[in-house]
């Protein structure tokens, strides 16, 4: 089969830019409504969802965004006045049983409240005030103990695709290459086996370099729902026309 590669791009950008139109509704970062109503108040709580994308490697993505609310249960609410004046070992005490890593997760939350505290005056709405560029976003997530490029622009996407946060441009704001991202990206013929997350991010780069994120969530769907990494459900995939694996 001979690969449409602007065919694949333009039903994925497509079906990203309809997320990204959507009107806005609460994220369900969570199947807790409690912890996502904390996690979608950047108004008053923008700490929250800073604090859980730091918390988000090496478990399943669920639990480490329950991590604030957790917390908040605990201290009796989630001010950051109140967060701010945790010392690490308060911190150890409250991560115990909620990641696989407790105590290097406890110091980059230690870490992350300092940041806060100290590069945005406590108020981590700053990293995405007044309309930024994308490049900006992610760099600023990137000051953060632990957050790698996957993370930070992560965080970005969700920010504009979902949180209907303003940006200048959406630019830098890439996909975050996860099994089931590079899993559809190989399989659609995009990328080869071998392809590293360097290369994946830059052709998704190559096919929609205005914001190449949009293509992230629609190609996560397609790997978490039917394309699976044994028995895929290709008759129930809407890329299945254009689909290498589907047409070999």
């Amino acid at each position: 089969m001979l690969i449409n590669e602007n065919a694949i791009a333009e039903i994925l950008v497509t079906k990203g830019k309809t997320l990204f139109d959507a009107p806005t509704d609460i994220v369900k970062f969570t199947s807790d409504e409690r912890a996502n109503r904390l996690l979608n108040n950047l108004d008053e709580y923008p700490h929250a969802f800073v604090l859980a994308c730091v918390m988000d490697r090496q478990i399943k993505a669920e639990a480490a965004w329950l991590i604030p609310y957790r917390f908040a249960t605990i201290l009796d609410g989630f001010n950051f006045s109140t967060v701010e004046r945790l010392a690490i070992e308060d911190i150890r005490v409250l991560m115990k049983n909620l990641h696989r890593f407790p105590e290097k997760m406890s110091w980059n939350f230690f870490e992350a409240t300092s940041t806060i505290r100290n590069r945005y005056g406590g108020n981590a709405a700053e990293i995405w005030a007044d309309r930024p560029s994308s490049a900006k976003v992610v760099y600023e997530f990137l000051q953060f103990r632990g957050v790698g490029p996957k993370i930070a622009t992560m965080a970005a996407n969700i920010l504009a695709r979902e949180l209907k946060v303003p940006f200048s441009d959406y630019f830098s704001i890439d996909i975050s290459v996860d099994v089931h991202v590079r899993r559809v990206f190989v399989r659609l013929g995009l990328v080869n086996n071998n392809a590293s997350i360097e290369e994946i991010t830059y052709k998704a780069r190559s096919l929609h370099p205005e914001f190449p994120g949009l293509m992230d969530f629609p190609a996560w769907e397609i790997g978490r729902n039917w394309c699976k990494p044994k028995q895929p459900i290709c008759q129930e995939c809407y890329m299945r026309d254009v689909c290498h694996f589907n047409n070999v």
